[in-house]
């Protein structure tokens, strides 16, 4: 009784403390997951949050491979600053074309802007143009479900192979190879792509194409161009799809492989196969370089890492927001949160959530530039 009544004080005090705060809508994106599932991100805000003039209403939209880090940042955002923060999730193709439409004031995307919309985002951006700022980190997961197969490893061939259709059962001697130990089944293969357009997907074929390019013969991009398979929408949608479907198998961000999916490790080459996990990811994104120009931080992958301990499938989500010409009623709030965002704090958040911080030459560039934006 004694434990119950503190617990009822402790939950009083922590309603209080967020009573005054403006609650984060995530509207468009059928993911539930919130922010990690009790993490420390539910504690109450950092103190040194700077909120400037921050106020109002923001509205984004972009990489749903992100959602679970913005929910957690917003958590502790909208605690200490009198904003609401309304993102949408939608996919980074739709956050690209909601930002160059001027539709939303900032944008995520798991790909850099190529240069037709760093062109289109002119209009939109008064003498300035989008920018990208390297925010969150972290390995591209492959998520399966096969009923016996605790430990699974699998060398970007067969994985291309699987994808395009090219691999059809579990109990093919490519995978039985790969895996001497496991009693794989004789049953059908069930891949899951995205629907939609997805920096998840662009980052994903990346690595095939680097890797395996004999066996995945396509450009690659946002839009899935593989034969065959099934496809959901959003990374909460495939990552549903592998949880309740036998033989299944997908690719989303490790923070979505929850409730009991397991993930593939990767024969890379290197002494062992490399787990999905924030460390292995993080070895993988310090041998990133960056290839933007001026304030733009857009930065080149080594998908073909053979690096002991390095994931290579990762992805870098950006924010992309105007370097000049942000609107006057928007840019305080942006300003204001992308600073936190950037922060050691709001960094360190990522890693409570199965995200991968930024190395910190890159992020100390981010917080640089974020201070200049106008």
């Amino acid at each position: 009784m004694k434990l119950q009544r503190m617990n009822r004080r402790a939950l009083a005090l922590g309603a209080l403390a967020v009573s005054g705060a403006l609650a984060l809508t995530a509207c468009g994106s059928d993911d539930t997951g919130g922010a990690g599932g009790g993490s420390s991100s539910n504690a109450a805000a950092p103190s040194n949050i700077k909120c400037d003039d921050a106020s109002g209403q923001v509205l984004a939209d972009g990489s749903s491979a992100q959602k679970n880090a913005v929910d957690a940042w917003v958590k502790q955002f909208s605690a200490a600053c009198k904003v609401e923060i309304n993102y949408k999730a939608g996919g980074s193709g739709a956050g690209v074309t909601a930002f160059t439409q001027g539709q939303v004031p900032w944008a995520g995307s798991d790909s850099a802007l190529k240069p037709d919309e760093v062109e289109a985002s002119k209009k939109v951006c008064s003498g300035g143009q989008g920018i990208d700022l390297p925010m969150v980190g972290g390995p591209i997961a492959v998520g399966y479900n096969v009923p016996g197969v605790d430990k699974l490893v699998l060398d970007a061939s067969t994985i291309a192979k699987i994808f395009d259709s090219k691999i059809t059962n579990w109990n093919d001697p490519a995978i039985a190879k790969l895996n001497p130990d496991a009693k794989l089944p004789n049953l059908k293969i069930q891949a899951f792509h995205r629907s939609d357009e997805s920096g998840t997907t662009d980052n994903f074929t990346k690595y095939l194409i680097a890797t395996a390019k004999k066996d995945f013969p396509y450009e690659g991009g946002k839009a899935w161009q593989a034969k065959g398979g099934q496809s959901a929408p959003q990374s909460s949608g495939v990552a549903a799809q592998v949880k309740q479907t036998a033989g299944a198998i997908g690719y989303f961000e490790l923070s979505y492989a929850k409730d009991g999916i397991k993930t593939v490790a990767i024969d890379t080459g290197a002494a062992e196969p490399v787990e999905a996990n924030v460390e292995n990811a993080t070895k993988a994104i310090a041998d990133a370089k960056v290839v933007g120009t001026g304030k733009d931080l857009a930065l080149e992958l080594n998908y073909a890492t053979k690096a002991d301990g390095a994931y290579p499938m990762v992805l870098v989500t950006y924010e992309i927001v105007c370097d000049k010409g942000n609107k006057a009623d928007t840019l305080p709030a942006v300003k204001a949160f992308l600073r936190y965002a950037a922060s050691e704090d709001g960094q360190k958040i990522l890693a409570e959530n199965d995200y991968a911080p930024m190395p910190e030459d890159i992020i100390a560039k981010v917080r640089t530039t974020v201070e200049t934006l106008s």
